[in-house]
């Protein structure tokens, strides 16, 4: 008998999958019957209320004459406007992950005493356990670098003689190791998959405790070492932008739900780390990337907005690039008429598109950035505004920064590993119960059916 792959899809797993999809389809009347909210979001995009959060809020309307209307986004961390906190260390010509970091775990802006001390600590904790690159990283190297972090975090565990007491102080001390090491174990990571799997040289560099997170990241990761002030500056920017969004969405709440249980911090971590890796979370600025490339092969003249606008409803009518019908870095669950993030992360990416020459491809985003919403605004009925989203610029910013794809997943984590710590420790301050929605059960009760009968 031959022996079957691992991955093989078999006859017998396609007709048990059709089953299964049988099994599980409910017809959508019944959603509307009683009143299920699906994705826990009514028909305008507004969220249920599941909880509260003293870290952050994501605000897209305001009251008008007692009536909530759409409003330009605003992201707030700690009660700070996320541009004032951006203005305000880039003006001063510092690096604001560590910043931004113990405003989000502390509740307050760190003195200079007290960052400096924070940078101090995290520096110490950007150390691997002894062979742990040798023995876990390069061995079966992954080619999706979320699932090599998840799996380190994981085996992290095992390193740790406290990985389950969740007491207060020892999962602070666990998330400050997490956001120290997410760097390295990804980097690290895609280093020994571009090695082992595509031929390239293997760079395994050791982080500098005088650095902020964002140089080390580029000191690890590029073969030189090297990297101008400006690259290092707009992925510190990118990293706090990414940083934290609210308590809804998906792996932060996933971050709620996991750790309500009163699981290992570890377990936390991995999970909401499967959760933004899905493309419809994290993974959405790699859809932006592949679809400019696409765009760039089939539009002649990337400055002629008759033939962009073209593409952008073949997008649309599932007739160009992956026929989805999405224009991707389109629309968000929250924002409306803008998304901050990307406000900022624009503003950035058109300093270092000048650095590197990139002007003219700056120029197709900027296109597409004021075209794609009136044609989707002509192509479809919309309950609220369209805008672009952070992932519109991210995926950009980061191919202008020479990192690989394989990365830009991990990037949104190397970020927002400092949010998920904030919740995750909210959630433990609180002492909480476990999380556990309702869900309606709509079949029909069967008496048993004996073997020979069936």
């Amino acid at each position: 008998m031959e022996e079957q792959k691992f991955s093989e899809i078999t006859p017998d797993l396609l007709r048990l999958s059709e089953l299964s999809r049988a099994a599980g389809q409910i017809d959508t009347e019944l959603f509307t019957k009683y009143e299920v909210k699906r994705g826990l979001r009514d028909i305008n995009g507004k969220g249920v209320l599941a909880g509260l959060t003293n870290i952050s809020e994501v605000r897209a309307s305001k009251i008008v004459d007692g009536v909530s209307v759409p409003a330009p986004g605003e992201l707030i961390y700690r009660g700070y406007n996320i541009k004032d906190l951006v203005k305000g260390f880039t003006s001063e010509n510092r690096f604001g992950f560590e910043e931004v970091t113990y405003l989000l775990l502390f509740g307050k802006l760190p003195t200079p005493d007290e960052l400096s001390s924070f940078c101090s600590m995290l520096s110490e904790y950007r150390t691997l356990p002894t062979g742990f690159v040798r023995d876990i990283i390069m061995k079966a190297p992954s080619r999706d670098m979320m699932n090599t972090l998840a799996r380190s975090i994981l085996t992290l565990y095992s390193y740790d003689d406290r990985a389950d007491d969740t007491s207060l102080p020892n999962v602070l001390r666990q998330c400050l190791q997490l956001i120290s090491l997410f760097p390295l174990l990804s980097i690290y990571g895609y280093q020994a998959y571009s090695h082992y799997h595509d031929g390239n040289s293997l760079y395994i560099h050791r982080p500098d405790p005088e650095l902020s997170a964002a140089e080390n990241i580029l000191r690890v990761l590029r073969p030189d070492s090297s990297y101008t002030p400006l690259e290092a500056r707009l992925l510190d920017v990118a990293l706090v932008l990414h940083m934290e969004h609210g308590g809804g969405n998906n792996s932060t709440f996933t971050t709620h739900v996991v750790s309500s249980s009163l699981t290992d911090t570890y377990s936390v971590m991995a999970a909401a780390i499967g959760s933004l890796k899905g493309p419809r979370h994290g993974g959405a600025n790699i859809k932006v990337v592949k679809m400019f490339a696409d765009m760039k092969q089939n539009v002649n003249d990337w400055a002629d907005e008759d033939e962009i606008s073209a593409y952008l409803r073949k997008l649309l009518h599932k007739d160009a690039f992956d026929h989805s019908g999405l224009i991707y870095g389109l629309g968000h669950a929250v924002y409306s008429k803008s998304d901050p993030r990307a406000e900022i992360l624009g503003e950035f990416a058109k300093k270092l598109a000048s650095e590197k020459g990139m002007q003219k491809e700056f120029g197709l985003y900027c296109a597409v950035e004021k075209l794609a919403p009136k044609i989707i605004a002509e192509e479809r009925q919309i309950y609220k505004g369209v805008s672009i989203n952070v992932d519109f610029y991210s995926g950009f910013v980061y191919n202008m920064l020479n990192l690989p794809p394989e990365l830009f997943t991990p990037m949104f984590a190397i970020g927002r590993i400092s949010g998920w710590s904030a919740h995750l420790l909210e959630e433990l301050a609180n002492n909480g119960k476990i999380i556990r929605p309702a869900y309606k059960a709509i079949g029909p009760d069967q008496d048993y059916i004996p073997m020979g009968q069936r």
